[in-house]
């Protein structure tokens, strides 16, 4: 975890155009930052879901959110991908045809970028255009974004609640998602065969699933012998379908397990979590704000 930051945003670089090519061209950040934690042997997962805690505020935050924004931002000045509208990043002619084996950030890219970053950053008296940079002066400032920040915000809210509390907020979010809650199966806090939760759920055709719901508020991932404990416990009650929540993040090993045999699990992890729940507006209420253009309103005299 000690790679300098510029460093690190080079080598994501290559790694987002080669997650985009793999998702169709076009995906949001957080499609983009799964594909990353499951094909990019180059980023350790362990990094990327790695929290620090602000020397200014005392929260956590994701170093990585620093430089995987940076390395997009880099890569759109560069014109290698484009920005069509928040949260959606799209590869451009340029990003389709890149040869990723002689790819090399500090020619290609920051040659291009870092005369733009100086340029918008002294329209904004401030000079800053590496992650590195950035987090010195404030961990929650504009790169990472206001929805970046309300999302660890929420997380870290989760990971503050007591496990009946946790499971509560799980079942209501999955009920939000159009699952009929069993109130007999997985509702007790008392041994309940291994699951925090039971319902069914029926698709447009008018077929009902059984499913199964299990939630983990932990710090640490979720390895694939959780995975095969949950899938046992799916037995049991017959389920068809299993949903699986954490707080934290799922290991290669626990997705790769999560996919095999008849009865596929749906995993849910932090990011996802915060992505349903603007989703569903599930106790949060939606805010509307605005960016600034920087080209008209801090255009230089």
């Amino acid at each position: 975890m000690d790679v300098p930051s510029m460093e690190r945003e080079n080598l994501l670089m290559p790694e987002v155009i080669r997650c985009l090519r793999n998702l169709g061209g076009i995906a949001s950040r957080n499609q983009v930052v799964n594909e990353l934690k499951e094909a990019a042997d180059i980023i350790p997962e362990d990094y990327i879901d790695f929290y620090r805690e602000s020397k200014h505020t005392g929260n956590s935050y994701k170093p990585f959110n620093f430089q995987y924004n940076y390395a997009v931002k880099h890569l759109a000045y560069a014109g290698f991908v484009e920005l069509p509208k928040r949260g959606t990043i799209k590869l451009t002619e340029k990003g389709r045809s890149v040869d990723l084996e002689s790819f090399d950030s500090e020619e290609m890219v920051r040659k291009i970028s870092e005369p733009i970053f100086q340029e918008k950053s002294q329209k904004k008296s401030k000079k800053v255009s590496t992650s590195s940079e950035l987090e010195e002066i404030n961990e929650d400032d504009d790169s990472v974004s206001q929805e970046d920040q309300w999302k660890e915000k929420l997380i870290n809210a989760l990971k503050g609640f007591s496990p009946q509390k946790f499971e509560l907020f799980a079942r209501s979010l999955v009920n939000a998602m159009g699952v009929d809650i069993d109130e007999k199966i997985g509702i007790k806090y008392i041994a309940d065969g291994g699951l925090d939760g039971f319902g069914y759920i029926t698709s447009d055709d008018f077929r009902t699933t059984r499913v199964a719901i299990q939630a983990k508020r932990w710090e640490g991932k979720v390895s694939s012998p959780e995975i095969d404990k949950f899938r046992g416990a799916m037995d049991k009650f017959n389920a068809e379908f299993g949903i699986f929540i954490t707080t934290s993040a799922f290991t290669r090993d626990a997705i790769a397990a999560s996919r095999e045999g008849t009865r596929v699990i749906t995993l849910i992890n932090g990011d996802k979590i915060a992505d349903l729940v603007a989703q569903h507006e599930l106790y949060v209420t939606p805010v509307t704000t605005y960016v600034l253009d920087d080209d008209f309103y801090f255009e230089k005299n």
